[in-house]
């Protein structure tokens, strides 16, 4: 009885510290910034890595702000009937700050929204770009699979990312996992 027992304690802390391990992978991984060193007019705001940061609802205001954080392009996956996307005028205000703009909308995506956004961040001549919608939900979706597709990782180490980055929609989970699976 007692060396099951130990044995079971030795199981839970061995599993703390994998959890342990994990959330310090994780942390390192993406980076949040606090919103107030984010740029002006962003929600949600992550920098990932040295080519791109994610973030929620973002208004024309910050692209300015963006581009003087080195960004070089914005992908957009707002639909313009969402209250306050502002597709137009964001893209104009990307345009006037010298930044690339790419509009792919979608609320449900699809395989062909997936590529278009894969074929946008693979371009070295776009990075480092941000990419955005209203919350980072569908941002966390893409990011997942660009992980998986374009970098290699496996699905729960891309999904986790994702998770700190935005995405809590199960629907985009499942599509993630679907998309990826092909």
């Amino acid at each position: 009885m007692r060396n099951s027992v130990s044995t079971a304690r030795r199981a839970v802390v061995m599993a703390g510290c994998a959890v342990s391990a994990v959330a310090v992978v994780l942390s390192c991984a993406t980076s949040a910034i606090p919103q107030s060193e984010a740029p002006a007019g962003t929600v949600n705001y992550t920098r990932v890595d040295a080519t791109v940061a994610c973030g929620g609802a973002t208004t024309p205001d910050a692209m300015a702000g963006l581009k003087q954080l080195g960004f070089v392009s914005v992908v957009n996956f707002r639909t313009a009937d969402e209250p306050g996307a502002e597709i137009e005028a964001s893209r104009a205000a990307a345009e006037s700050a010298g930044l690339k703009y790419f509009h792919i909308p979608f609320r449900a995506p699809t395989p062909a929204d997936a590529e278009r956004f894969l074929g946008v961040i693979a371009d070295t001549a776009n990075q480092p770009s941000y990419v955005h919608c209203a919350s980072a939900n569908r941002v966390g979706a893409m990011w997942a699979i660009k992980r998986v597709k374009q970098d290699g990782w496996d699905i729960g180490r891309a999904m986790a990312e994702a998770e700190t980055i935005g995405l809590r929609s199960d629907a985009l989970k499942d599509f993630v996992r679907g998309y990826v699976a092909q």
